[in-house]
């Protein structure tokens, strides 16, 4: 367990599982989710009432992890702050995006082995940060994959498509996949998208091709995994992009 994972996990059917105090939805047959902030506590606790009415109490040990952190100067003003109606559009585009990350199905694709939807060279990887003029930038939220535009993007897990925009501000062609119980992946910069909203995919799936929209200095596959809106470390649920390439 370490900032930025997102965990999977299976209990008795008909437990009741909280994280801190807070209630986690549990599949009936026992499956549940959830994650650690990029920067969350290091020490947690999971409580779970089973449905003999036995409580057990779990402290969650947490690792730190350190984030690559890279300081910029001389950046102009303009690229620093966009003008207001970008601002206006990028905050239209951001909500849109969390509305879609916010839902609840009780699919339970989540419980799913996760594949890679492109293989390649990692270009960016979670939570490193950009400090510009002195002033830190949000951090990364994904794990970049560089590859020709073009190149075919697929579903890493089976879900349904809750967001499909080809042209938000930030990220350019953009879409939110559902796997369920709060757990869904987003993929950004794309240039062609496959696939529309309410469309249900199967993992392998094709959905969109590699682009270099929105903000972005070169083609490549920004990937996304949230719990909800917990932005979550991708590579916490894939298998290493160096065995995947080695087979």
């Amino acid at each position: 367990m370490e900032q930025g994972a997102l965990i999977r996990a299976q209990t008795t059917p008909g437990t009741e599982v909280y994280l801190n105090g807070d209630a986690i939805k549990v599949t009936p047959q026992g499956h549940f989710a959830f994650g650690f902030e990029r920067d969350g506590a290091l020490h947690q606790e999971l409580k779970l009432i089973y449905p003999d009415g036995l409580t057990q109490i779990k402290p969650l040990t947490i690792k730190a992890k350190e984030y690559k952190i890279d300081k910029l100067t001389g950046i102009a003003k303009k690229i620093m702050k966009p003008d207001p109606k970008a601002q206006a559009r990028a905050a239209k585009d951001s909500k849109q995006v969390k509305d879609a990350r916010s839902q609840f199905t009780a699919s339970e694709a989540f419980t799913q082995a996760f594949i890679w939807p492109l293989t390649g060279r990692i270009s960016g990887v979670y939570g490193s940060q950009r400090v510009y003029n002195g002033k830190p930038g949000n951090p990364h939220y994904g794990v970049d994959v560089a590859a020709k535009t073009g190149t075919v993007v697929v579903a890493p897990a089976d879900g349904v498509i809750s967001l499909s925009v080809p042209d938000m501000f930030y990220s350019g062609g953009t879409i939110v996949l559902d796997h369920g119980y709060g757990v869904s992946s987003s993929f950004l910069h794309l240039s062609k998208l496959y696939v529309k909203q309410g469309d249900e995919i199967k993992q392998g799936q094709p959905i969109a091709e590699v682009g270099a929209t929105g903000r972005v200095t070169g083609p490549h596959l920004d990937w996304r995994v949230n719990w909800y809106q917990m932005r979550l470390d991708p590579v916490t649920i894939v298998p290493s992009m160096a065995s995947v390439l080695g087979k």
